[in-house]
């Protein structure tokens, strides 16, 4: 069994967990379309996929990726192999190093149900906020404990996490991350509001948005090198709008952490308040391409997200929305009925299959947004109709893999 010695690099993120930030290669391997200067790119595949790897204690997700026959594991790698992305983002996948290679070795390299394997020779994980003690009771219930006062809300520390994995090299040298950006650092914060007093944005006492984060995960800029060119991969994993009250403290979140996203790529002045990890200011230089990729837990039309907030990337003068689509996604919203006859959105973009009695129904969160600079030449949502063989892997609420669905775009650098 082959095995990848992690890179670890000493950030100022990675040591405040007594975690690594860690990027794992290997030799390269043959994927498509090589860019050696004097042939035209052909497309680069870009995806994101809500896996639900995510396990409830710590050290789980390493027991059950050690051996080759845990059934979701493996539902998810045939969901991958069949889609064949170059470049994907896993969200919820817990925070742990080893956990990377097991998956590659134990399942993503070996054939799912006759499935080609898929090699992706580099990989990127680092620390997450979730379940990271905050030391404040941050949900004002009373109580300074549980997964509500965590930076993000997590049993213990990189539970929902997340992985990049990729057959193009990842430039991890010039890798940023975002987890210790405060929130109250963005101009304009929605800081939420306690209903109950007439103080504006005091949900968070003076104390706790001194060390609040703004990602409830983290974010991420990942430099892939397509050939001679350089794709910034920025991910992310918006926490869900709910679960929360009057306050609205999740919904408030979520916009600004998509916010963060729509403020990076315009760069410039409107970028000029970011800072990674290592200090450094500033977001994406005018000119750069990018792809936007994670589930953003924002739905255009439905569900309980603060108005407008996904618009934030979807309207976004240097972003394009492929509108990937899938035959499944409105055959399932016609079968499972609830909430999904009441929703506005077309169901062909839904990418995520949520309890639909009594809400919130299907939606469209997860997201791949490439710059408009890149060309768009394909995309899709993986939701297979019950008539497909492959229909098994995704199934209906509740689900047997995931209640997300992979999304993928085709990009030409």
């Amino acid at each position: 069994m082959r095995r990848r010695t992690p890179l670890v690099l000493s950030t100022a993120a990675a040591l405040a967990l007594g975690g690594a930030l860690a990027a794992t290669s290997s030799p390269a391997t043959a994927h498509r379309g090589p860019d050696d200067g004097h042939h035209r790119q052909d497309p680069v595949r870009f995806a994101t996929f809500n896996a639900s790897l995510n396990r409830n204690a710590e050290g789980q997700l390493v027991a059950d990726l050690s051996t080759p026959d845990n059934e979701q594991a493996q539902n998810v790698a045939e969901t991958i192999q069949r889609v064949d992305p170059d470049v994907v983002l896993i969200n919820e996948f817990d925070y742990a190093p080893e956990a990377v290679d097991l998956f590659r070795d134990n399942y993503l390299e070996v054939s799912q149900n006759g499935a080609d394997p898929v090699e992706y020779p580099y990989a990127f994980i680092a620390p997450s906020n979730t379940g990271v003690p905050s030391g404040f009771d941050l949900n004002n219930n009373g109580q300074v404990s549980g997964g509500d006062d965590a930076f993000g809300f997590g049993l213990f520390p990189g539970q929902y996490g997340m992985v990049v994995y990729s057959k193009h090299p990842i430039d991890a040298a010039r890798a940023r991350t975002f987890q210790h950006f405060l929130w109250k650092d963005m101009p304009g914060a929605l800081l939420p509001d306690d209903p109950a007093t007439p103080e504006p944005a005091d949900w968070y006492s003076p104390e706790e948005q001194e060390v609040f984060r703004l990602s409830s995960k983290s974010h991420w800029d990942l430099p892939i090198r397509v050939g001679r060119r350089t794709v910034h991969f920025l991910v992310s994993h918006p926490t869900p709008p709910t679960f929360d009250g009057a306050e609205d403290r999740n919904g408030t979140r979520n916009h600004d952490e998509i916010r963060f996203w729509a403020d990076y790529v315009r760069g410039g002045r409107a970028a000029s308040y970011i800072y990674d990890d290592e200090g450094e200011y500033g977001g994406l230089r005018r000119g750069e391409s990018f792809v936007i990729a994670g589930d953003q837990n924002a739905d255009p039309l439905d569900g309980d997200s603060v108005d407008a907030a996904i618009q934030q990337l979807l309207e976004h003068p240097l972003v394009e929305d492929p509108l990937p689509t899938s035959e499944g996604g409105p055959e399932a919203a016609v079968l499972q009925g609830g909430a999904n006859a009441t929703h506005d959105g077309d169901p062909a973009y839904d990418t995520a299959d949520f309890n639909d009695n009594p809400a919130p129904g299907n939606l469209r969160a997860d997201y791949v947004l490439p710059a408009r600079r890149l060309k768009v030449k394909g995309a899709g949502v993986f939701w297979p109709t019950t008539d497909d063989p492959l229909y098994r892997l995704t199934g209906s609420y509740p689900p047997p893999t995931s209640d997300h669905r992979l999304v993928w775009v085709d990009v030409r650098p």
